[in-house]
C-alpha cells in the first residue's frame, strides 16, 4: 500500500468507534493523534483521560495501525475481558479492510493462572498427609475442598484455556493451588509428560504470534525484574490504568519469609537430601521461628545481631540444600521430578530473601509485620523502583501510560517521579523523553458534581470516634435518601460507622467484608435507599452509573499511616535528598486515592451528586489546595446548608423520574 492510499488515522478510529458501538469524543481523537505521535517518534507519553472518553480505542487504534508488536498491560481483570471479548474483536474487524491486513491478539498472564495437567493428573506433591482429596477415589468427595477438586477435572475436559478467570463458579485458593504450579515449580515443557497440551505453553505460544498482547501488570514487572522474558519481544508497550504500576512492580519486587514458609520448605526438601543437610536447615528454621514469635511490627533500620545470625544460618542451610538436590536423585519417589521442582523452588526462595536481608542493601527496606491470623512475616521491599522502572521500562520501546488518575496537584512530574521520568522538559540526554496530556473528560464536572469539605467539623485524629463526622454523614445521608458510597480510610473506621448509623437511619447500610465485594456491589446498585460502607477496594472498585450512586463520602484524606515502614522510608529518603518527603509521598498517595474515590460519583453524562469530604484539612491544610487539584473539577463548597439542600433536590429529582 502507498504511503498516498494508507487510511488517516481519523478513518481507522471512525471505523472503530463505530464498530463498537460508540460515538467519537473530542478527548478520544486528541488521544489517539498523542498516542501515535508517540509512537511513531518513538517517545514516551503519559495521557490523564477521564471516565467515558473511551481511552481503549484512543490507544489501541493508533498502535494497530502501526504495525509493530504491541504489549498493553492493565491491573484489573475487568478491564483485561473487555478489552479481549469486547473491544479487540471489534476494532480488528473493522480495521481490517482499511488496513488490509488481521491484527492478531491473546492474552497472556503467570503461569500460576493456567490449569497444570501433570499436577491435575499426577497429584500434589505432598511433604505430609492432609487428609486432602484423591481425584481419583471413587467416594463421592464432602468437603469443599474435594468438590472443588472434582469441578476442577471436569472443566479441564472442556475448557480451551485452562485460564482460572474462565472458570465459572470458582473455587478456593486452596482447591486451585492442588492444580496449578509458579514458573519455578513447572518441570518444563520438554521434561512433562504433559508439555504438548500445556495451557500456560499454548498461551505464550499464542502470544508470540500475536500483534497485540493483553497482560497484567504483575507480568510485565516479572518480565522487567527477573531478567528471563515472559513476554514476547515487543516495540510498543501501553500502561493503562498506569496509577497502579508502581504498587505492583514494588509488591513484585517484594520478599516475605514466614515460620510457615520455611517449616513447608523444610518438609519439602528432607526426603531429598542427606541427614546432616536436612538437620542443618531444620534447625536454622527453628531459631528462626523462635525469633519470630517474639518480632514487634515496625522497620529495621539495622538488622539485629539475633535476627543476622539466624538469617545468615538459614541461608547457608538453604545454599546446602539446594546444591543437595541438584547432585542427587531418589528413585524411590514417586513423581521425583515434580517433588524436586517444588521443593527447590521452596528452597531458592527462603535462600533468596534471606540472603538479600543478609545483604542489607541500603536500597531496600526491611520490616516485620504481625497479622492476628497468620503470625508474624519478615519482609523486604526496595525503597524505590523508579531506577528499575527507567531503565527496563524506557530504554528499549515506546511507553504510553494512561489513567483517569495521573494529573497529581496540577501537573504529571508527580507521578513522572515515581517511574524514574525527570520533571518534563528537564531531563539531560540520558532521561527518558516524554510528555504528558491531559485529554479532559466528556462530563461538565462543575454542572454535575459539588465538591464539599466539612470545614466546620473537628480535625481527625489517630484514635477515638468522631461523633460530629458521625453526626455530618447521617445528615448528608438522609439528604441524599441513602444512594450513598461511603469511603473510610480504615475498616475499623467503616465498621464504627455501619454501626453507629444502622441504629440512627432507617435505609439498608451495606458494609464490605460482609458479602463478597460483587454481592454487595450489585445489591447498591439496586436498590437506592441502600448506602455502602467500606475501605480501600471501594475507593477504586465501584462504578456504579446513575441515580443509585449521588453521594460519594470520604471520612478523612487518606494519608497513609505514620507507621507504614515502606512509605515512612520513602517519605524520610526524600527529606535526607533535600526534598519534601510529606509532599513527594504522603500527599502524593492521597491524592491518587482521593481522585480515585472521587472519580466514583460521575460515571455517565445523567449522573449528578456530591462528594463530601468529613475531614476539614482539605480546605484549611496548606496541602489542601495540592489535593483538590488532584480532583475532578467539581463546583466547590463549604457550606453545609448549600450540601443538603444538593443533595435534597438531587434526590426528590431522582425520585421524580424513577415514578
Amino acid at each position: 500500500m502507498t504511503a498516498s492510499s494508507s487510511p488517516s488515522l481519523a478513518d481507522l478510529l471512525h471505523a472503530a468507534v463505530t464498530a463498537v458501538g460508540g460515538t467519537e469524543r473530542p478527548g478520544q481523537v486528541t488521544m489517539a493523534e498523542a498516542v501515535a505521535e508517540a509512537v511513531d517518534g518513538d517517545s514516551h507519553l503519559l495521557v490523564q483521560a477521564g471516565t467515558g472518553t473511551g481511552k481503549s480505542l484512543g490507544y489501541l487504534v493508533p498502535a494497530l495501525a502501526h504495525g509493530e508488536r504491541v504489549v498493553v498491560a492493565t491491573a484489573t481483570l475487568a478491564l483485561q475481558r473487555q478489552l479481549v471479548e469486547r473491544d479487540l474483536p471489534r476494532t480488528v474487524d473493522a480495521l481490517q479492510p482499511l488496513l488490509r491486513r488481521r491484527p492478531e491478539f491473546a492474552m497472556l498472564k503467570g503461569r500460576s493462572n493456567y490449569l497444570c495437567l501433570h499436577r491435575l493428573h499426577e497429584g500434589v506433591p505432598q511433604e505430609e498427609e492432609e487428609g486432602l482429596f484423591d481425584p481419583f477415589e471413587a467416594a463421592t468427595p464432602t468437603s469443599k475442598l474435594g468438590k472443588d477438586l472434582l469441578a476442577l477435572r471436569d472443566w479441564s475436559d472442556d475448557t480451551e484455556t485452562g485460564d482460572r478467570d474462565d472458570l465459572t463458579p470458582g473455587v478456593s485458593d486452596r482447591a486451585w493451588s492442588q492444580v496449578s504450579v509458579t514458573s519455578r515449580e513447572c518441570l518444563g515443557a520438554s521434561k512433562c509428560a504433559y508439555g504438548a497440551e500445556c495451557f500456560a505453553e499454548a498461551a505464550r505460544e499464542r502470544a508470540k504470534l500475536a500483534d497485540v498482547v493483553v497482560t497484567n501488570h504483575a507480568l510485565l514487572a516479572i518480565d522487567a525484574i527477573e531478567g528471563a522474558p515472559v513476554l514476547p519481544s515487543h516495540e510498543v508497550l501501553i500502561v493503562d490504568e498506569a496509577h497502579e504500576l508502581v504498587s505492583r512492580v514494588t509488591g513484585v519486587a517484594t520478599g516475605e519469609l514466614t515460620p510457615g514458609q520455611v517449616n513447608r520448605a523444610v518438609r519439602r526438601s528432607a526426603k531429598l537430601v542427606d541427614e546432616k543437610a536436612a538437620d542443618a536447615l531444620q534447625t536454622a528454621a527453628e531459631s528462626f521461628e523462635r525469633l519470630m514469635e517474639l518480632a514487634l511490627p515496625g522497620r529495621l533500620e539495622e538488622l539485629p545481631e539475633d535476627l543476622a545470625y539466624a538469617l545468615m544460618a538459614l541461608r547457608d542451610a538453604a545454599r546446602t540444600v539446594i546444591t543437595a538436590i541438584g547432585n542427587t536423585r531418589d528413585k524411590s519417589v514417586q513423581d521425583e521430578d515434580a517433588v524436586r521442582k517444588q521443593a527447590l523452588a521452596a528452597v531458592e526462595n527462603i535462600h533468596t530473601v534471606a540472603e538479600r536481608i543478609v545483604e542489607g542493601s541500603e536500597y531496600d527496606v526491611v520490616w516485620y509485620e504481625r497479622h492476628d491470623r497468620f503470625g508474624a512475616s519478615l519482609r523486604v521491599a526496595p525503597l524505590s523502583v523508579s531506577g528499575l522502572l527507567r531503565e527496563k521500562l524506557f530504554s528499549e520501546r515506546s511507553v504510553v501510560l494512561t489513567s483517569a488518575t495521573l494529573k497529581l496537584g496540577g501537573d504529571f512530574n508527580g507521578v513522572g517521579a515515581s517511574l524514574g521520568l525527570a520533571p518534563e522538559g528537564t531531563g539531560g540526554e540520558d532521561s527518558p523523553r516524554w510528555k504528558g496530556i491531559d485529554v479532559g473528560s466528556p462530563f461538565d464536572y462543575p454542572k454535575q458534581g459539588i465538591l464539599y469539605v466539612a470545614r466546620h467539623l473537628s480535625q481527625p485524629g489517630r484514635e477515638g470516634s468522631r461523633t460530629d463526622m458521625l453526626d455530618e454523614l447521617a445528615e448528608l445521608i438522609e439528604a441524599a435518601g441513602g444512594r450513598t458510597l461511603g469511603l473510610f480510610s480504615s475498616m475499623r473506621a467503616a465498621q464504627a460507622a455501619a454501626e453507629a448509623l444502622r441504629g440512627r437511619l432507617d435505609m439498608p447500610i451495606l458494609l464490605q467484608g460482609e458479602e463478597t465485594l460483587g454481592e454487595l456491589i450489585r445489591n447498591f446498585a439496586g436498590d437506592a435507599r441502600t448506602c455502602l460502607f467500606g475501605t480501600l477496594s471501594l475507593w477504586q472498585g465501584v462504578d456504579v452509573p446513575g441515580a443509585n450512586c449521588q453521594l460519594v463520602v470520604m471520612d478523612r484524606v487518606p494519608f497513609p499511616r505514620p507507621d507504614d515502614p515502606l512509605m515512612s522510608a520513602r517519605q524520610k529518603a526524600v527529606e535526607e535528598a533535600g526534598g519534601n518527603g510529606f509532599m513527594a509521598v504522603a500527599a502524593t498517595h492521597a491524592a491518587l486515592l482521593m481522585a480515585q474515590g472521587a472519580g466514583r460519583l460521575v460515571r455517565a453524562s445523567g449522573d449528578r451528586g456530591v462528594v463530601a469530604v468529613l475531614d476539614p484539612r482539605l480546605a484549611t491544610a496548606r496541602y489542601g489546595s495540592f489535593l483538590r487539584a488532584s480532583l475532578p473539577d467539581f463546583w466547590y463548597t463549604t457550606d453545609r446548608n448549600q450540601a443538603r439542600r444538593s443533595l435534597a433536590a438531587i434526590d426528590a429529582a431522582a425520585k421524580a423520574a424513577e415514578k
